[in-house]
């Protein structure tokens, strides 16, 4: 008898308790399950920063050599307007024994620039973007490459902890050989498409995932970035950053592919 009672009073006590869920409860409980996804602002407040980057690595012993990289990285974000701009810059410097004794001898240097800027539709956040880049590696057989882009750009979703964004169109690209010839095998219309993600943990930590790919007749150029940064104190963060750069038509004894490893310190000035 007693559980044939305890069967027919369940969906009572089953309604009571329903009913005595509050209005609040009901928007912490909308609140905690949204936290994650929470819909990006088109109205966004305009936004302007600026990091530096430095890592500095000195070698002795066995092989005594120096290595020196810098960037600087801003964002500029307005109503109509999404910014983006990049100076990079690598160098190494190794000291290696000839007849004459031990000499300093520059074993890479490279400076890398670009800019890109997306045109806001204010259309589910269809964008229409411009690029530009310029290149000038001592060790790569040419004098300078750059290019220049034009074309679609997306920002598929941005909220507190994620954003992805991609960009694809025609361009240009351009180069010149180390003896001042024209680079016949890159000079000529490209196709440029990138893509970019980044993550955000609760601890401040965050990721970047970019890659981009300029493919025209007879050369195809990709880049691959791969970097995590942690935080050391309010304004200056630890960054791990692996970067994958090929070349399908490399110049004379030039690799095709090319990796850089490298930690440095990330400085935001604003």
């Amino acid at each position: 008898m007693l559980h044939q009672a305890l069967a027919k009073a369940a969906p009572l006590v089953l309604a009571l308790f329903c009913m005595s869920v509050s209005a609040a409860d009901k928007d912490l409980i909308s609140t905690l399950y949204h936290a994650d996804f929470v819909e990006y602002d088109e109205e966004q407040k305009n936004k302007f920063t600026l990091d530096g980057e430095l890592g500095v690595i000195f070698a002795s012993g066995n092989t005594n050599a120096t290595s020196i990289k810098s960037s600087l990285k801003s964002e500029h974000e307005t109503k109509r307007f999404s910014n983006n701009y990049w100076v990079e810059f690598l160098y190494k410097e190794t000291e290696v024994s000839v007849d004459d004794g031990v000499v300093d001898q520059t074993t890479a240097q490279r400076l890398y620039t670009y800019a890109q800027s997306d045109y806001k539709l204010g259309q589910e956040n269809r964008r229409l973007f411009v690029y530009g880049d310029y290149e000038d590696d001592r060790f790569n057989g040419y004098d300078y490459r750059s290019s220049i882009a034009g074309g679609w750009s997306q920002l598929m979703w941005q909220n507190e902890i994620s954003d992805f964004r991609y960009s694809v169109g025609p361009g240009y690209a351009f180069a010149k050989f180390d003896n001042g010839e024209r680079a016949d095998q890159v000079d000529g219309f490209i196709v440029r498409a990138s893509a970019e993600y980044h993550y955000i943990w609760p601890t401040g930590a965050k990721l970047r995932q970019f890659v981009s790919m300029e493919a025209g007749d007879e050369n195809i150029k990709s880049r691959t970035e791969t970097s995590l940064s942690a935080n050391l104190f309010e304004s200056l963060a630890l960054k791990f950053s692996f970067i994958i750069q090929h070349n399908t038509s490399p110049v004379n004894d030039a690799q095709s592919l090319n990796t850089e490893t490298a930690v440095t310190i990330v400085y935001r000035f604003f």
